[in-house]
């Protein structure tokens, strides 16, 4: 993610309302609330499609790798879009990435990704990525003209 993203690379986007308690003391959002709003985004898509069911679902994503870069501050009460768009899709994997723009902004505030790692939810032990899953999933890949 080198280059300046903008809102036309990502092939989803939701709005998310920040809220009062995301400030932090210096007046902006604290950094662990990026993260939240990245988790948010893509179990957001996952449910919203019926993908998961958080209780019952046989195969899980778990979260085994995260990151961000912080390009420009967002406060309360921004209201944000976050872009989502899967950069690979592997047999047990999936790589989100995401950003983050601020209320009308072109141009992204944060920039981050997102490991899934597919696991059965009672043996805890990697498992290929559903099918229904994987089809839903390669949607959200850009062709390389992005």
């Amino acid at each position: 993610m080198a280059q300046m993203e903008t809102r036309e690379r990502y092939a989803h986007t939701i709005a998310l309302d920040t809220r009062w308690m995301d400030n932090d003391g210096y007046g902006h959002l604290n950094n662990v609330v990026y993260y939240s709003l990245f988790d948010t985004a893509v179990n957001r898509w996952l449910v919203d499609r019926q993908l998961l069911n958080i209780t019952e679902s046989p195969a899980i994503g778990l979260v085994v790798e995260t990151g961000c870069r912080y390009l420009a501050p967002l406060s309360f009460p921004d209201r944000v879009t976050v872009g989502l768009r899967v950069a690979h899709l592997g047999t047990s994997s999936v790589r989100y990435e995401l950003a983050i723009f601020r209320n009308d902004e072109r141009t992204a505030s944060a920039v981050g990704h997102f490991v899934h790692v597919y696991v059965d939810r009672r043996s805890r032990r990697p498992t290929p990525i559903p099918g229904d899953i994987r089809s839903a999933l390669s949607t959200l890949q850009l062709t390389a003209e992005h």
